[in-house]
């Protein structure tokens, strides 16, 4: 991993724990700005709001614990080295033009990689004519793409997961909180703004996870749109040498 990467992977999780960090302290700041001693602290606020509210609390951390390892594994995975080793498309390149292609494929099998897989859909085409070898690559560079994309895109789901999580822990906050103010009378208006304010956490802690979340999948997928792109234009050309190997056997 490039110092670049290591940096925005700590930047972000820097961000996301001075969120949690936060969130986590105390709320409620009186009028000479010291804390009182009856605010209420994180736990209380995840234990008042029941076994529901324990749930998606739960919930919102697991959410918050994927993030981090989605990200940790995008940035070991979705890299131009990772896809397409550069002794890989090296050996490839000099076999081919060798004439070698069974040598080609043996590179590819030793060392298997996207690009490998590819690669190899080709050359084990290559008596079968040159639509046939460019079909089974574009087949193959479909599935490796959607592969690639699909580990970034659960980013995306956890972007759009976590906000309504939170959400929902805040409208089933508002409800005990409005059955509570029912039950108290018209004198339950501080006891009503306390729950209500408490209510908004999971809201906050769900934006909290979602803000990185997205801000990482559209990094991602925008370097794994690169990536493919890269992959695709040395398959081209790798093809071009295919159909100029087959010309010869043929």
């Amino acid at each position: 991993m490039s110092k670049k990467n290591l940096f925005t992977l700590f930047l972000g999780l820097l961000v996301l724990w001075a969120g949690f960090h936060g969130f986590a302290q105390e709320i409620t700041v009186d009028g000479g700005g010291e804390l009182p001693t009856d605010s209420p602290n994180f736990f209380s606020v995840v234990k008042s709001g029941g076994i529901l509210g324990i749930i998606l609390w739960i919930a919102i951390f697991l959410a918050s614990i994927s993030c981090i390892a989605l990200i940790v594994d995008a940035f070991l995975t979705v890299r131009m080295a990772k896809v397409m080793p550069p002794s890989l498309v090296g050996n490839v390149k000099s076999a081919m033009e060798q004439g070698d292609v069974m040598k080609a494929l043996q590179h590819c099998e030793e060392e298997p990689c996207p690009v490998a897989n590819i690669l190899s859909a080709g050359f084990s085409n290559v008596e079968e004519g040159f639509d046939t070898i460019q079909d089974a690559v574009s087949v193959a560079a479909a599935m490796e793409e959607e592969q690639l994309m699909q580990r970034v895109n659960y980013l995306n789901v956890v972007g759009n997961l976590a906000p309504m999580l939170g959400l929902l822990g805040t409208v089933q906050g508002m409800i005990k909180a409005f059955a509570g103010l029912a039950q108290a009378g018209a004198g339950g208006g501080g006891a009503l703004a306390a729950a209500i304010s408490q209510a908004l956490w999971t809201t906050a802690f769900g934006l909290f996870v979602a803000i990185p979340a997205l801000a990482f999948f559209y990094f991602f997928r925008n370097k794994a749109s690169t990536i493919i792109l890269t992959m695709e234009m040395h398959t081209l050309e790798e093809i071009k040498i295919l159909r100029n190997v087959e010309v010869v056997e043929g």
